[in-house]
């Protein structure tokens, strides 16, 4: 019965164990989260936060503010999923120190008596006088295997308990450790609250700042989403313009290969598509200001925004920089705009957006990292921004998850 229960314990101990390796991954890979987080408010802090108020429109401003608020909101959240996370480890290793001291002490009874016990008969001549009186030489035999048993498990008693204690020893250090950290998170939290609450006051009175021209900032966000919805259209023409024309020239061909079916360009396809998450930003320092999909204006309710690319801030005259190795289809002088410049990787295109100064032309082949060109810098608003987009043949993708993390 007793081996029966201690089965059960044993049992229960590796089970909170595994619990704790689980807790203790899931600690790890917030903490990477953290370190990002913090990497990227670093960077719109430097990019975005280092020019004078004096020199962005209001708008650019209360933009600005409103993605390091939601870059701090994303900070805060997953501080308080590492502290409660920790609270919980906490009481795991508390509940487990508890079973440590319990196995301890029943490791040092079990100890104690066994030491009476050899005590008593620790004479050489009782262990011969025990062999001696077996009535036949088979039970001679198994009391020789017991003496030597009893010896072997008051030695595996001894390492026990040794064990017992360093764990339990570890297993406090490490109790110390958590509650420092903790306590840690807490405070870094409660000093990002404070920075977030003056974040958004700064916010708010901004946006009482434009009331008063409520209506002219209006018109110039729907002008704005206007110009954006023309650009789509016409990037979207040009890449079904450049598959048609590479169809039509591959038809003139003996092997009458389709867009995208020569063996090099299924070679740089699958090299592309296997760098999902790997390829180089087209910026040597940026954030991601603008994010893919759907964005609600800040001032404008009413008006939405479906972004087919993402907009990096980055520095003035940052070098644009292409992400993969590839050819250059089109250079794209736009009427009232800024050039945009088309790279093919087999029947994957990338596009960069928004250049003051383009140093390819088309039919040029880049390599990866190449600078292609320079961002414009909008003197106005004050701010340098890269428009970046990806399609595969002409379905626009998202394309932040194709970039390395920075």
């Amino acid at each position: 019965m007793k081996y029966f229960f201690r089965s059960i314990l044993l049992i229960g101990l590796l089970m909170s164990f595994s619990s704790l390796f689980a807790q203790s991954d899931k600690q790890k890979k917030l903490e990477e989260q953290r370190q990002q987080v913090l990497k990227e408010m670093k960077q719109i802090n430097a990019l975005l936060f280092t020019k004078k108020k004096e020199e962005k429109s209001a708008i650019t401003l209360i933009e600005d503010i409103n993605y390091k608020v939601n870059v701090r909101k994303n900070l805060i959240r997953i501080t308080n999923e590492q502290a409660n996370l920790l609270t919980r480890e906490i009481s795991t290793n508390q509940d487990e120190i508890t079973s440590l001291r319990t196995q301890l002490q029943e490791l040092k009874d079990d100890y104690a008596a066994m030491v009476v016990k050899s005590y008593k008969s620790k004479s050489e001549q009782s262990k011969v006088m025990f062999l001696l009186s077996s009535r036949n030489f088979q039970q001679a035999y198994k009391r020789l295997q017991y003496i030597r048993q009893y010896r072997d498990y008051q030695k595996e008693q001894g390492e026990a308990i040794k064990t017992k204690t360093k764990e339990l020893q570890e297993l406090n250090i490490q109790l110390s450790k958590q509650k420092e950290d903790k306590q840690k998170l807490i405070e870094e939290n409660r000093i990002a609250k404070r920075e977030l609450e003056s974040e958004l006051k700064q916010r708010e009175v901004l946006m009482a700042s434009i009331k008063s021209d409520m209506g002219k900032f209006a018109a110039q966000i729907k002008n704005k989403k206007q110009e954006a919805d023309r650009l789509d259209k016409e990037i979207n023409r040009i890449i079904r313009e450049t598959i048609a024309a590479a169809n039509k020239e591959s038809s003139k061909t003996s092997s009458k290969s389709k867009y995208g079916e020569t063996p090099e360009a299924k070679l740089l396809s699958a090299n592309f598509e296997s760098n999902r998450g790997k390829l180089g930003w087209p910026v040597s320092r940026g954030v991601v200001k603008v994010k893919y999909g759907k964005q609600r204006s800040l001032v404008d309710n009413s008006v939405t925004q479906n972004y087919k690319s993402i907009y990096i801030a980055t520095e003035d005259k940052s070098g644009v920089k292409a992400v993969f190795n590839g050819e250059v289809t089109r250079v794209l002088v736009i009427k009232n705009g800024n050039p945009a410049v088309f790279i093919r990787h087999g029947i994957y295109f990338s596009v960069y957006m928004n250049l003051s100064k383009v140093n390819v032309k088309k039919g040029d082949k880049v390599v990866a990292g190449q600078v292609i060109g320079e961002v414009f810098t909008n003197k106005i608003k004050g701010e340098s921004l890269l428009g970046f987009r990806i399609y595969k043949n002409d379905q626009v993708m998202n394309p932040e998850p194709w970039l390395a993390k920075f």
